[in-house]
């Protein structure tokens, strides 16, 4: 059963019933029906991401997110870490607030820096441990490059991985871009050698990632998600 009931999604947010189903198909197809989780989303505000705040691209993903969050998380919301060469804003898309969320969010914030993925990683795992939840976390994190401390990213990643905290990695951009060589790295770090389980994933949403179905994009995010959470349960990591 769903953490928030379709009717309670008509009622709060009617332009995302859609979104809402489709994400319920790929959880029941991936065996992840009922299973709760905290969800959260990581955005890249580097100087290259202009564009795709520009046409809607990264409004578009949170709300896909959400979408997703609602059979998750009954809570309704799902916490936002923007980052860039620093920490540029923690803040929330919820379903009651959607709507041209990030725009008003991007609104306030500073110059868009570069990019450096630890301490977005950083955030998100504070927040996840400050906030007391018993559920294992779904971290989204988008990108479209490289971090400028690759051993960092690493570091916290292979830390990570004793915590009930799985990474999908998303990258926007040319898939063939040498930018995304070390996530494709970072995604394929041997267990137990480096991790003591396989804590991350990495797919492609491509150039123009509005252009990804609903259905597919789903699958995407959570598709590595019960081999982690199988892992996690073997090594005690998830109860």
């Amino acid at each position: 059963m769903a953490a928030i009931s379709l009717r309670k999604v008509e009622e709060t947010a009617p332009a995302l019933v859609s979104l809402y189903k489709s994400a319920g198909v790929s959880l029941t197809k991936h065996g992840l029906g009922g299973q709760r989780a905290a969800v959260y989303l990581v955005v890249d505000y580097s100087g290259s991401m202009k564009p795709y705040y520009k046409d809607g691209s990264v409004q578009a993903l949170a709300e896909r997110v959400l979408g997703l969050s609602a059979h998750l998380d009954d809570d309704g919301s799902v916490p936002l870490v923007f980052f860039s060469t620093d920490i540029d804003a923690v803040s929330a898309i919820s379903l009651d607030q959607h709507q041209g969320r990030i725009d008003t969010i991007v609104a306030g914030l500073g110059h868009m820096g570069k990019t450096s993925y630890h301490l977005a990683m950083d955030a998100v795992i504070d927040h996840y441990l400050d906030s007391g939840s018993k559920d294992p976390a779904l971290v989204v994190f988008q990108t479209d490059g490289d971090p400028i401390n690759r051993p960092a990213a690493e570091r916290y990643l292979c830390k990570a991985a004793k915590l009930p905290m799985f990474w999908q990695f998303i990258g926007f951009g040319d898939p063939g871009s040498k930018q995304f060589d070390f996530l494709r790295r970072l995604d394929e770090l041997p267990v137990p050698q480096k991790r003591v389980v396989d804590n991350a994933g990495f797919f492609h949403a491509g150039s123009d990632p509005r252009k990804v179905s609903d259905a597919e994009l789903y699958d995407r995010l959570v598709g590595e998600f019960p081999q982690w959470l199988a892992a996690a349960r073997a090594k005690g990591i998830v109860t």
